[in-house]
């Protein structure tokens, strides 16, 4: 970052930093465990509860764990695309992989003809009229100022559901949780699309550096960890420590409070310290002093310029000279420079490298990933630090590895997740939008689960580890939430509003419907493949109904007949079969 300086040099600003923070000489240094990652502790105990899973759940064929895995569920339509794609699993894996990192490539217009069909009209709106339309327009009702925000939110469910490019859609969600922004807080809503398009689509699969400048200088993060009142006369450090703690080294590189000149270098490069200090989170809050918006403040020398943008308030910054993470930044320099070289500090940092893969291959493959697969990503990932591609390189490394090709069982679907596939693989042709009380109602019930889209309140992002999501309330609410799903009418209230008995009736022919057939219509529909035998005999009990499951034939009939009450709400019972099948967990296991 700085040139080498002469060891007089370094004395005195090692002498003037100690005494601007009243540090001791040479504190003890507590080192940490090693590679422990900060969920070390949950290990063993998510290890063994896994593989309880995978005892009790039969392995899903390659073409169903892989889209599981990575895709916001498998379809009959995706699996069938997926073994199309060559001769053996692995070709197969790498095209698939191949085709979805360069999203560009695959036409997703229905997708976004389906959004603009149902009324989202702020999706393309520049931040400039966001802020002009949803923030200062005088009279502004509730409803409008948050709609960019609630919209944003709810197009995450559409594009989940319909869009063909799955591994974008999947990432994008992993950002958000990373670079957490709650939806719904008042003043971050409204400027919420340009977040969600121009922050985190946009460097989805691009360069990290590069999206933590974009982080850095958006409207929403600044509104939400305070930066934009970050200045030299009364710092704000929230988005500092932010920074350091979650978004790029993570809590166990944290060192607390000790000298900065102490730190050891990190085993994997000399050149940085091992972890980041307190004084590192101070002294990077005064690099970000001056990082604001356009915001009609009294104190900006533009004060007539209201529009939302980034602004570098050159007054508000502290042009002193700083330490940070082993290296020292000179006073007086060129605008933006501070925080900038701090971010090409950060972004190539090693342990920020295995901190950033650790997460990645958590999301897609496991929540304690090994080792050796979180290296060699990470060593993807550092050497690609400059790279405009680096995202897609060290997902790809990830994606195509030997645990990528067997990981089964480790992850539980989370509440949105859990909706989002069920909808897919019933065949919904449905738009959750804004204006219309089936979509009200849903919105409503997924809060329930603990898991609207981006309205996490706290800034490190919903949880990705399987005991968060394992509780009975979770659980609960979100099967309550699927057998909604099965039951609830349409928009129109002429039918369902997912189309079961139709499915029904289109892949199981008019005589056959015993519970047998049944059974194994959904189970290889929903699952993609037969439970073990404990399970499909449980389904075809509770669809007999002490019947034969082998010859008595189900009538397709909601009726009731005083002769034969097995004929009592059939349908309703077919749809609660499915719904037994989603809450089962073959289907909430990935």
């Amino acid at each position: 970052m700085t040139p080498g300086l002469s060891q007089a040099e370094r004395a005195l600003l090692e002498r003037a930093h100690r005494q601007r923070y009243k540090l001791a000489r040479a504190p003890r240094f507590q080192p940490l465990p090693k590679d422990r990652p900060a969920t070390a502790t949950a290990g063993p105990a998510l290890e063994k509860s896994s593989r309880r899973r995978l005892l009790a759940l039969a392995k899903p064929p390659f073409a169903v764990r892989v889209l599981n895995n990575m895709s916001y569920g498998a379809t009959t339509t995706s699996i069938a695309e997926f073994n199309a794609l060559g001769t053996g699993d692995p070709a197969r894996l790498t095209a698939w992989v191949d085709r979805q990192l360069d999203p560009a490539s695959i036409d997703d217009a229905a997708v976004d003809a389906r959004l603009a069909a149902a009324g989202y009209y702020t999706l393309d709106k520049t931040l400039a009229q966001q802020w002009s339309e949803h923030v200062r327009a005088e009279g502004i009702e509730w409803g409008v100022r948050m709609r960019p925000g609630f919209e944003v939110q709810r197009e995450a469910l559409v594009r989940a559901v319909y869009s063909k490019r799955q591994l974008f859609e999947v990432v994008t969600g992993f950002w958000h949780d990373h670079f957490n922004v709650m939806v719904s807080d008042y003043d971050c809503c409204p400027v919420y699309g340009h977040y969600d398009r121009d922050v985190i689509r946009a460097n989805a699969f691009g360069n990290f550096r590069t999206m933590l400048e974009a982080v850095a200088k958006s409207p929403a993060m600044m509104i939400y960890l305070d930066n934009k009142s970050n200045r030299r006369s009364g710092p704000n450090e929230n988005f500092a420590r932010e920074l350091l703690e979650l978004h790029t080294f993570g809590a166990e590189n944290y060192l607390g409070f000790m000298d900065p000149f102490e730190v050891p270098p990190c085993p994997e490069d000399r050149n940085y310290p091992i972890g980041y200090t307190d004084i590192d989170v101070y002294e990077t809050a005064a690099a970000f002093t001056g990082w604001t918006m356009n915001n009609n403040h009294w104190e900006f020398q533009h004060a007539n310029k209201d529009d939302g943008h980034f602004y570098y308030h050159a007054d508000w910054h502290d042009s002193g000279p700083k330490f940070v993470l082993g290296t020292f930044i000179y006073p007086e320099r060129p605008a933006l420079q501070d925080g900038r070289d701090i971010l090409d500090r950060i972004a190539s940092h090693p342990r920020v490298a295995r901190f950033i893969c650790r997460k990645l291959a958590r999301r897609f493959l496991g929540d304690d990933p090994p080792q050796a697969l979180v290296d060699s990503a990470a060593a993807v990932f550092r050497a690609n630090w400059q790279a405009p591609d680096q995202i897609r390189k060290t997902l790809r490394h990830i994606l195509l590895s030997d645990v990528a090709q067997h990981a089964w069982g480790r992850k539980v679907r989370r509440p949105f997740e859990a909706v989002a596939a069920s909808l897919r693989v019933l065949g919904c042709d449905w738009t959750y939008t804004l204006d219309e009380n089936r979509s009200n109602d849903l919105n409503w019930r997924l809060g329930f689960t603990g898991h609207q889209p981006y309205d996490w309140p706290a800034p490190n992002g919903y949880p990705d580890l399987a005991t968060a999501w394992s509780g009975a309330s979770t659980f609960g609410m979100t099967w309550k939430l699927l057998n909604w799903l099965t039951e609830t009418n349409n928009v129109a209230g002429d039918g369902k509003l997912l189309p079961i008995m139709e499915t029904t009736r289109a892949g199981v022919p008019a005589g056959q419907w015993t519970a047998n057939r049944l059974v194994e219509f959904w189970c290889r529909r929903i699952l993609g493949y037969m439970p073990k035998s404990q399970r499909v005999s449980t389904l075809r009990a509770f669809l007999a109904q002490d019947g034969d499951p082998a010859s008595y034939v189900i009538e397709d009939t909601n009726g009731w007949n005083q002769n034969d009450l097995k004929r009592h709400y059939n349908q309703e019972r077919i749809r609660s079969m499915v719904s037994l099948i989603l809450m089962s967990p073959e289907f909430l296991s990935r």
